[in-house]
């Protein structure tokens, strides 16, 4: 009986030691292959501008608003997704999101008038990329993790770049040999194959498989649904928007989408077009910043573990400002050594400001830093929206885009004073006779 007893404890005993790899890892790795996954829809806008425009003789102005309402719900649908996290968990949330991508990916292929095109890619893609966004990283990154929180956040926050770097080549290929639906299709198909791995392998807290976060001192037991999820995120905005920080935090972020996913993105590929250069190989180009955005973003996470955040985002603001204002002068028909030495420069700074962005939010914000962050990403596809519509717009009145190049330049600029002048939260100060 004895010796029975002995067994079960060690069985016990042998069940509770923690694996040699931490679960938050694997855990880590299947968000990367979802954002991976997921990048498909975020690679294609740039690329459909031209071949709509021929096809339903659109004006620029209006396909890039139909751009710009997805990329501003893709924000505004951000802090409501992580507080709907909460309530229904990461997996039920994110098996949906990728759901409703995959339809407004699809029914794109029948439209044949503008309010479709902003129904079907600008409102349902945009809702559906919203809820995968970096509020989703986020998420992870807090529950799973304690230590290497800036590490992870930049591996996580690569993965989009990844993705890019995945299917910008694959994309512009099809676009240009077989028309834009096939292209359509496949960020559907993309969307779609990720589903199983999100239900099968991701798990929403430690605890679910009886584990202490990585890094964590101590065991901490799953927190229970929180019910009113859209009334919490609302809160947690009014609570954050009487602090001077979240300002700041949004006034950049919304400089970064800017100049990022509103006109990078966007605009790159049609504006290298006009120069004489072919989609492919503008396509190309933009991929590769997405080589270079991983090495960026992870080194960004690592330096975040270690410096000020803020400091980090001064420079890298000031950089991207700096890199703006040469490309109009760098774009030709061939790809010459100086367009190619602002496509490494320009993606090493890409979303380099994410982790810092995020540790500052976590700093200021405690246990509602992720959705204060969705809050913040909002005002990052906002200003993304904004510069997408201005710079379809732009090209319409002006024939060129450089004059959006310059102001975006200048907008990094102010950017970067910006950041400097977040306060650093003053530590607690503890009671001397305290022992």
């Amino acid at each position: 009986m004895t010796q029975t007893t002995d067994l079960s404890a060690a069985r016990s005993n042998a069940l509770r030691r923690p694996p040699r790899v931490h679960r938050a890892w694997f855990v880590a790795a299947v968000t990367f292959v979802t954002i991976i996954g997921a990048a498909a829809f975020a690679s294609l806008p740039g690329l459909l501008i031209g071949p709509l425009h021929s096809e339903f003789k659109w004006s620029r102005g209006m396909i890039g608003f139909a751009v710009s309402v997805n990329l501003a719900l893709y924000g505004l649908t951000a802090p409501f997704a992580a507080a709907l996290m909460d309530r229904f968990g990461i997996r039920k949330v994110v098996a949906v999101a990728l759901g409703v991508i995959a339809a407004g990916s699809v029914l794109t292929v029948w439209m044949t008038a503008p309010w479709q095109l902003i129904l079907y890619w600008g409102v349902l893609v945009g809702l559906g990329s919203g809820s995968m966004a970096l509020a989703f990283a986020a998420t992870v990154t807090n529950r799973w993790f304690v230590r290497r929180r800036g590490l992870v956040t930049g591996i996580l926050t690569a993965a989009g770049a990844s993705g890019q770097l995945v299917f910008l080549p694959l994309l512009s290929w099809l676009v240009e040999h077989h028309g834009w639906r096939p292209a359509a299709i496949t960020v559907a198909l993309s969307a779609l194959a990720v589903v199983p791995f999100v239900w099968l392998l991701l798990r929403d807290h430690p605890a679910d498989v009886g584990l202490a976060a990585y890094g964590a001192e101590g065991f901490t037991p799953k927190p229970a649904p929180v019910p009113g999820a859209a009334r919490r995120a609302v809160t947690v905005l009014f609570r954050a928007a009487r602090t001077g920080p979240f300002w700041l935090l949004a006034g950049t972020f919304a400089i970064c989408g800017a100049s990022t996913n509103g006109l990078v993105k966007t605009h790159f590929v049609p504006a290298a077009h006009d120069h004489g250069m072919p989609i492919t190989a503008a396509a190309s180009l933009l991929a590769v910043i997405g080589v270079f955005d991983v090495v960026g973003t992870i080194a960004s996470g690592w330096l975040t573990d270690r410096f000020e955040a803020r400091r980090l985002l001064a420079v890298y603001y000031a950089l991207r400002g700096i890199s703006l204002l040469f490309l109009p002068m760098l774009l030709e028909a061939t790809v010459r050594p100086p367009v190619l030495f602002f496509i490494v420069f320009y993606g090493l700074d890409w979303v380099a400001t994410v982790p810092p962005t995020i540790a500052l939010c976590r700093e200021h914000y405690g246990d509602d830093s992720a959705i204060v962050f969705g809050w913040v990403l909002a005002s990052h596809q906002v200003g993304a929206a904004v510069v997408a519509f201005a710079g379809g717009v732009a090209r319409d009145v002006f024939g060129e885009y450089d004059v959006v190049w310059y102001a975006s330049g200048a907008l990094c600029a102010a950017a970067a004073l910006m950041a400097l002048v977040i306060r650093r939260k003053p530590l607690p100060v503890l009671d001397p006779a305290t022992p």
